[in-house]
């Protein structure tokens, strides 16, 4: 009987510490709280209930709304304009729980908890590079506390997504329980929508997606902008039937697209660039881009054909818009020749967001492949996925004589050394005469570097590209034969 006398003692004293050192903790927190004047963080809570005082938390409704993460810049825009400018900022600052780790909730930070208490912090950015003279600090987390027309209410940013992978950006908005706070949470959302739907960050430039979160740089990346060489029209090497054909079907088609759309024709449309390596489908595609200024061009890599959804997403919503994928051979060659259903999954997932694209789609699809027979049937036979296909050959002796006009250094080749290159490079790619250029300028360097080329600089650069590398070094160099007149 004792024992358990001494047992209830026991348990009275254990409970009664432990209530003491959970009213001190929480004293201390408060204390914590009441340093902020000195730059010490304080507890959020406090701050709401002051800020929305006399509305009590159970009068406040929370709305929120999520977006992609790789659309975070044009919302950073966006509230840096909305925010200061029709919106009075009475407080902002960032927030941390104190043992969570992701990233807490409005309306964690109105809960006064003591387990898991929200701090306020200092803001903290990264930086985007949107292909602009300077990057763009965007927000990671924060909490503004704001007055519009008399209603105070809050704004909270944050990042979210699943299993630990930030896939989008959360905007939670705490207003009064009015018609008035409605007003002010729906007002404030239709802006931010309106800011993704116009994409003005990224809109008539040249894009990737990126699965890595930095780039060495150390910036943040998502989508990545690409600044391509400058392609000029005279600098576009092919056989005028080919020109001719290339800019009806892609410039010229550009340009009456809404007239063709007012006659019941459709905007979106797919061309297929084939050819052998080497023969300027790339860089023409470089010249389109430059001169569809006003295009938003998608790059898309074959091992990136996992994110064509989301692709095809940012290309309808930045549209009118280019899709270019290159080597499409390699995940959409014919179906025999599969050897696994997921190759065939990709091959589908093709297709079905070349044929879900409405007829007021205005997008451009851009192919492009070495080895059309090997094409599947589906996509390479069907008209409404590619409407053209253009083929880009070895240049003739025209095409070779405007390209070593191009690729020579200036003033550096007499016209006899030219004629004599056109005769030599009979069956060549043209990426093989601009190779052709550098190694004999290089020899020339190295002879004399304020000589001009001469006959024996064109032997050496041919020796050491046609012969002394093997057969395997004139494949890669794009020679035609297995051997060129020496």
């Amino acid at each position: 009987m004792a024992y358990l006398g001494w047992l209830f003692v026991g348990l009275l004293l254990g409970f009664g510490l432990a209530f003491f050192f959970r009213t001190k903790s929480f004293a201390s927190m408060n204390s914590f709280a009441d340093d902020g004047q000195d730059g010490s963080p304080q507890l959020v809570a406090p701050l709401l209930k002051s800020h929305f005082k006399p509305t009590t938390a159970s009068e406040i409704t929370i709305t929120e709304r999520r977006f992609p993460f790789r659309m975070r810049a044009d919302l950073q825009r966006t509230i840096d304009k909305v925010f200061g400018d029709e919106i009075t900022i009475k407080h902002f600052f960032g927030v941390r729980s104190e043992y969570s780790h992701c990233a807490p909730t409005l309306t964690d930070c109105i809960l006064e908890s003591v387990n898991n208490p929200t701090y306020s912090i200092p803001p903290e950015y990264e930086e985007l590079d949107l292909g602009d003279e300077h990057p763009l600090r965007v927000l990671k987390t924060g909490l503004w506390l704001l007055e519009a027309d008399g209603v105070r209410f809050a704004v909270m940013l944050s990042p979210c997504g699943q299993y630990g992978q930030v896939t989008g950006m959360q905007f939670q908005i705490g207003v009064p329980l009015s018609s008035e706070g409605s007003q002010i949470a729906q007002r404030f959302f239709k802006q931010l929508e309106d800011a993704v739907a116009r994409g003005e960050s990224y809109r008539g430039k040249i894009l990737s997606l990126e699965q890595a979160e930095h780039s060495y740089s150390g910036e943040s990346n998502g989508i990545t902008v690409h600044k391509l060489r400058e392609v000029r029209r005279e600098d576009v090497i092919l056989p005028a039937d080919t020109l001719t054909l290339l800019e009806r079907n892609v410039i010229h088609f550009a340009r009456n697209r809404n007239r063709l759309s007012e006659l019941g024709m459709s905007k979106k449309k797919g061309i297929l660039f084939y050819g052998p390596p080497g023969t300027g489908k790339t860089h023409t595609i470089h010249h389109l881009a430059g001169s569809l200024d006003e295009h938003t061009t998608i790059l898309i890599s074959a091992e990136q054909v996992g994110l064509l959804g989301e692709y095809m997403t940012l290309a309808r919503l930045l549209q009118p818009s280019i899709v270019v994928m290159e080597d499409v051979d390699l995940i959409a060659r014919e179906r025999t020749s599969m050897e696994s259903v997921c190759e065939e999954v990709l091959l589908n997932k093709l297709l079905n967001e070349m044929d879900g694209l409405k007829e007021d789609a205005e997008i451009f699809f851009i192919l492009t492949t070495n080895r059309p027979e090997a094409l599947e049937a589906a996509l390479a036979s069907r008209p409404g996925r590619v409407d053209q296909a253009i083929e880009f050959p070895l240049p003739d002796a025209e095409g070779r004589r405007k390209l070593v006009a191009l690729y020579a250094p200036k003033g550096m080749l007499d016209d006899g050394l030219i004629d004599e290159v056109v005769r030599r490079t009979d069956g060549v790619s043209a990426a093989f005469i601009k190779e052709f250029m550098r190694r004999a300028t290089q020899f020339s360097v190295e002879r004399d570097e304020n000589s001009r080329l001469i006959h024996a600089d064109l032997d050496l650069a041919l020796d050491e590209m046609l012969f002394k590398g093997g057969s395997l070094n004139r494949k890669l160099l794009g020679a035609g034969q297995d051997s060129i007149d020496s």
